[in-house]
């Protein structure tokens, strides 16, 4: 179980598989376990990087953390994989770190992509029921997590069995209620500008969003798309925030094409 110190947190990694390699951001709440529902294929041709965001998984948590260091935690990973470049992909708030990574650092990025994230231009605040939420006991937390997801929340086009299962995968995954008020307030403070992202987004870009996402309204992956000169876009009929769940052959193609048609570009 690799880890590496990355500005002052121990940061959890792993690596599977072999050719051109991909960085894996997962989003708010959750560790990179969350990244099964793609890596089976995804690593029949390539290297598969995963890392588990600080306060999630076997990371350490860290109060005060930004999406500038999340970004930064994501190249100590790259490096220690010892990878020049990669593919980026990024999921929710993920996402946001993902386009950040690739306006920071666009040097090791073969290709970004986004999926069901927006990019955030104007800092916010917690309100007082999400600040009630992340100050409840661990266990209570949880078991009201459990009871706000349903097989429907996946989307009307989502499997039955493949949400089922992703709920028992949820229940199981490792988080500290300090480490998620932490990512959620990294989250409000962060802003970026549309002139940054467009002047910055020059490598192919894949945006990829869910038609029924609660989370992250689909608005937000349309304008992602006009804002990034060139992106491609992919919209998932009947798919909520978690489409690597409710349209897993459809976005594991998707992705797949894409880092293979830059690939084949590439010089």
């Amino acid at each position: 179980m690799p880890f590496i110190n990355s500005n002052g947190a121990r940061i959890h990694w792993e690596a599977d598989g072999a050719g051109t390699p991909v960085l894996l951001i997962m989003g708010h709440l959750y560790s990179a376990r969350l990244w099964y529902p793609l890596l089976p294929a995804l690593t029949r041709n390539h290297r598969a990087i995963t890392f588990d965001n600080r306060g999630v998984g076997e990371s350490d948590t860290t109060p005060g953390v930004t999406v500038e260091e999340f970004a930064a935690d994501a190249l100590a990973v790259l490096d220690a994989a010892g990878e020049a470049k990669a593919h980026v992909y990024g999921v929710s708030m993920g996402g946001g770190i993902a386009a950040e990574f690739a306006m920071r650092y666009p040097e090791r990025v073969r290709s970004l992509t986004l999926g069901c994230t927006m990019l955030k231009t104007e800092q916010t605040k917690l309100d007082g029921a999400r600040r009630l939420i992340y100050s409840l006991p661990l266990a209570l937390a949880r078991a009201l997590l459990a009871r706000s997801r349903t097989p429907e929340s996946y989307g009307s086009a989502a499997p039955r069995d493949a949400a089922l299962r992703d709920m028992e995968v949820l229940a199981q995954d490792r988080f500290t209620m300090r480490g998620v008020k932490a990512q959620a307030e990294a989250i409000a403070r962060y802003a970026t500008t549309r002139e940054r992202a467009a002047a910055a987004l020059t490598m192919p870009v894949l945006i990829l969003h869910g038609h029924q996402d609660t989370a992250v309204p689909v608005a937000h992956g349309r304008e992602l798309a006009q804002i990034i000169p060139g992106s491609r876009y992919v919209e998932f009929k009947g798919a909520a925030h978690n489409y690597l769940v409710a349209a897993n052959e459809a976005s594991t193609a998707a992705f797949l094409d894409f880092i293979g048609e830059a690939d084949r570009a590439a010089p």
